[in-house]
């Protein structure tokens, strides 16, 4: 086992599940909870993961670029969807779909930069075998 160091550890306390509350021990972060789909003025957890995902997924595919000598257009971005699915077979899973924009780059050199980050993203491989996930690049503008 190689030798590890933490980096950082995010920390958070939550109450009341989907109906909750949920805060950092830095109390930078403190929202409100509400159920997908619900009248609630809360977020809920898929909404929290995707954009975690994405924002780390940024990141990833920054060193992919620098690893073959590329720099992210400024305006790179990230659509996040994460499906909350309910199945008979299978109960309660996520799934989710990356759509990175990275524009002004050659298509195929998007793509192989977006792939890359995905072996390189900490929630990419977090979710690797657990959560059916794609990543593509996109050429459109994405919101």
């Amino acid at each position: 086992m190689s030798n590890r160091t933490v980096l950082y550890t995010g920390k958070t306390f939550t109450t009341g599940g989907r109906e909750g509350r949920a805060h950092s021990s830095d109390n930078r972060l403190d929202i409100e909870l509400s159920p997908p789909g619900s009248r609630g003025n809360g977020t809920n957890p898929e909404q929290l993961f995707a954009a975690g995902w994405s924002a780390c997924f940024i990141g990833a595919m920054g060193h992919a670029a620098r690893e073959i000598g590329v720099s992210l257009p400024a305006d790179t971005s990230v659509a996040a969807e994460v499906d909350l699915v309910n199945s008979a077979e299978e109960g309660y899973f996520l799934q989710a779909r990356l759509n990175a924009n990275l524009p002004g780059l050659d298509p195929v050199l998007a793509q192989s930069i977006v792939d890359r980050a995905h072996q390189l993203c900490p929630y990419s491989k977090a979710t690797r075998g657990n959560i059916q996930a794609s990543v593509s690049a996109v050429s459109a503008a994405i919101a």
